[in-house]
């Protein structure tokens, strides 16, 4: 067969072609049907892991009105006596100091966490200099260096400072810890924002301060209350820096423990007289705080985490 289709080129012929194959189109149908699938799955997923995080909150505080004969004979049983009384002696317990001194170092170490992590964020993402990618992924290494290697040489740094079982000492140290993730996610944002009002603000002859404080700074409100809310959330949670840091150096020593500390020193007060009924309040007082917080701005943080994908 292949000889005569070449004497036939050569020739100047026309080579035969072989019959094209008419594609069968997808019925509406079936695409339908694979949608459907696909919701199911994934409805029945999200259904799931709802189910994993809120059965497990809401047997916490429910435990919380319970007694301990209670929680000993039906962990999953139905309160039988609903009364606040625990949750007054979990705060008499020393959950009151701890949750004050959380909102202490929290009430400074984000907003500066915000301030520097901005600042910096926008100096990478706008400005052109020698340095300007290294600086940028010093910071991401950052963000993926385990805390567990720095806690020998951090705290040694923070007792030469003379800032064990201080505030201040956690507070730098939070912002320290919190900076790498701050100005990785501000600077992707910043980078999203538009140029043009960036150039207008300066031909207008504003200050760099003043074009990032009055202009590019209020343009990336979501992302910083994205941002902001992740930051929040870590600190609140944050456990071993606190244990390192916030231990009483003299038997003169005030304890600053956090709530995270306060938890574990709560439980081991127990000792033989369990009381679990105080310990599932107090972690119910840390835990609600964090939950308004989300649930108040969950809109805000979703707006914030899909602005750069939309833009």
């Amino acid at each position: 067969m292949s000889a005569p289709l070449k004497e036939t080129a050569a020739s100047g012929g026309s080579v035969p072609t072989r019959p094209s194959v008419a594609k069968t189109p997808a019925r509406p149908g079936d695409e339908r049907g694979e949608g459907v699938v696909l919701n199911v799955f994934s409805h029945g997923f999200l259904a799931l892991w709802a189910l994993l995080i809120i059965l497990p909150l809401l047997w916490l505080v429910l435990s919380s009105f319970k007694t301990d004969a209670q929680i000993g004979g039906s962990a999953f049983g139905w309160p039988q006596n609903w009364s606040l009384d625990v949750f007054s002696r979990a705060w008499d317990k020393g959950i009151g100091d701890y949750f004050v001194n959380t909102v202490i170092v929290l009430v400074f170490s984000v907003p500066l966490t915000m301030l520097f992590g901005s600042m910096a964020a926008y100096v990478l993402a706008r400005y052109q200099f020698w340095g300007n990618r290294f600086l940028y992924y010093f910071f991401v290494a950052g963000a993926m260096f385990p805390v567990f290697l720095a806690l020998v040489p951090l705290f040694f740094m923070v007792k030469r400072l003379d800032m064990l079982n201080t505030y201040q000492g956690l507070i730098l140290v939070y912002v320290a810890y919190s900076m790498p993730f701050t100005v990785f996610f501000m600077h992707a944002f910043f980078r999203t924002l538009p140029t043009a009002v960036f150039e207008a603000a300066i031909l207008d002859g504003a200050s760099h301060s003043r074009t990032f404080f009055q202009v590019m700074l209020p343009m990336a409100k979501p992302g910083l209350l994205s941002v902001g809310i992740f930051n929040t959330l870590g600190q609140w949670n944050q456990f071993i820096l606190p244990t390192v840091l916030m231990q009483p150096q003299s038997g003169d020593d005030p304890e600053r423990y956090v709530l995270t500390q306060g938890l574990i020193q709560l439980q081991q007060q127990q000792g033989y007289a369990s009381d679990l009924p105080v310990l599932f309040a107090g972690v119910t007082i840390a835990m609600i705080p964090m939950l308004v917080v989300y649930l108040s701005f969950q809109r805000q943080v979703q707006a914030g985490l899909t602005s750069a994908t939309l833009k």
